[in-house]
């Protein structure tokens, strides 16, 4: 599912830009970028809507510059980036580690919220930067719409699971959805993380979940 979604993902970011936005984009997106989306963003949002691979900005002397993600949706513009130690500290001048702060600085002046992780963290990490961009986007998104976090299918596994009113299994989530059983497991996992879904049944393995009636959130979907 992922390697599908991603190729679809980059193939219409490559046919919308042209020129230096185009090259960026061929050149600045490469492992760690794909890692991030891999490890990161696809298990927490099962989706990409609303993220732009290095998107381009005008810093203040009219120079382009490029963000390895931007998360644009109305009120907020996030950029998150994706830093390697060796490629962001030790090899970085003294006057390319000044440049790059007064970037940053310049960024927020302009009003983007800045998230910046380290790829240790998003190779050995996953789940923290997963939960820390959850915490972020409902700060924004919460109290007015859940859809700014939850996938289109997340939804609708919680109001399924409204529906039934007890405990269900990813099996019975598959077959609602017309997916895989791993996949329903992860979506479901997803929940769990988003703390709208408790383990009911099972150790290691979860065999079924049930709603968090603490979440204040599912009288919203």
């Amino acid at each position: 599912m992922f390697e599908s979604e991603y190729t679809a993902f980059l193939q219409k970011h490559t046919c919308a830009r042209t020129g230096e936005s185009l090259r960026r984009l061929q050149v600045g997106h490469s492992h760690a970028e794909r890692k991030f989306l891999e490890q990161v963003w696809w298990p927490a949002f099962g989706s990409f809507d609303f993220l732009h691979p290095e998107y381009a900005v005008y810093d203040f002397k009219g120079v382009t510059r490029f963000i390895d993600f931007a998360y644009i949706r109305f009120p907020v513009r996030v950029g998150i980036e994706i830093d390697g130690y060796g490629s962001h500290c030790r090899d970085l001048s003294r006057s390319q580690f000044a440049d790059q702060l007064m970037r940053q600085n310049h960024l927020i002046i302009d009003g983007w919220q800045i998230l910046r992780f380290s790829y240790d963290d998003v190779v050995d990490k996953p789940k923290i930067v997963q939960q820390l961009i959850h915490q972020f986007l409902g700060k924004w998104f919460s109290e007015t719409t859940m859809d700014a976090v939850l996938s289109l299918k997340e939804q609708l596994i919680i109001q399924f699971m409204i529906s039934k009113q007890r405990e269900v299994t990813p099996v019975e989530v598959a077959k609602h959805l017309g997916i895989s059983s791993r996949h329903a497991r992860t979506l479901l996992q997803r929940l769990v993380l988003a703390k709208l879904l408790l383990p009911a049944s099972g150790g290691k393995r979860i065999r079924s979940y049930r709603l968090n009636p603490d979440a204040k959130q599912l009288s919203r979907i």
